[in-house]
């Protein structure tokens, strides 16, 4: 496979087409504090086993998109420890019994530098796998990197990561703002609730892709293994 030249894979609403040089991998928020148990999430009443499916299918699209040196990024939804990045609407709005920058099990909830607001050991990033620390649900509010995109040429994403509704629908729609066709493998993305996550996909290829494409990771692999 030359990933100079374009490859062409089924996904929903047709197919898609991209050139790996030009794409980059984007795994949003698969964070210990949402994925792990005693995390965050957990003690927001969800069930992290909905997200932990996602592991294993992202751990062989990342090991593929690597060993063909294509770009991956990933990001980390979080605030600073003095909380001056935190409106406190957010902060207040879930009314839980902790809130954001309250300490919890794995330290201050959403914090960056706090073990909880790290990238699961399954996914961590490689030294020269840009981070994306972010205060928003979007990957590109209040963050660089829609720069450090157009640094590197890239045109195009494949959006994985959690959760399919909040973060990376958020992601790809700002993304589709700024120019940039989005891939959404269905098993490499998940939600706490089932009926998010089937909506949540049908929103994005709805009416002819209006925020982009969904697909499968099989599909990806499929087209980077070529004929």
């Amino acid at each position: 496979m030359n990933p100079a030249l374009p490859l062409h894979l089924d996904a929903e609403p047709y197919p898609f087409e991209f050139r790996p040089t030009t794409c980059a991998l984007l795994i949003v928020d698969m964070q210990r504090d949402f994925l792990e148990p005693g995390g965050f999430g957990e003690t927001l009443g969800n069930d992290v086993a909905q997200l932990r499916r996602t592991i294993a299918p992202n751990q062989k699209l990342l090991a593929a998109w690597r060993a063909l040196g294509l770009q991956v990024m990933h990001t980390r939804e979080g605030h600073r420890p003095d909380l001056m990045d935190l409106p406190p609407a957010k902060r207040h709005r879930g009314r839980g019994a902790r809130l954001i920058g309250d300490l919890g099990p794995m330290g201050r909830i959403l914090i960056r530098g706090e073990p909880g607001h790290s990238i699961i050991p399954e996914l961590a990033p490689l030294p020269a796998e840009p981070v994306i620390d972010k205060p928003g649900k979007g990957a590109f509010y209040a963050t660089d990197l829609h720069a450090i995109l157009q640094n590197r040429g890239i045109r195009q994403l494949i959006v994985t990561g959690v959760t399919t509704e909040v973060c990376v629908h958020t992601t790809v729609r700002e993304a589709n703002d700024r120019g940039y066709d989005c891939l959404v493998p269905s098993d490499c993305v998940g939600s706490y609730f089932p009926e998010f996550q089937t909506a949540a996909l049908k929103m994005i290829s709805a009416q002819g892709g209006i925020f982009g494409w969904v697909t499968s990771s099989d599909k990806i692999l499929s087209a980077l293994a070529g004929p």
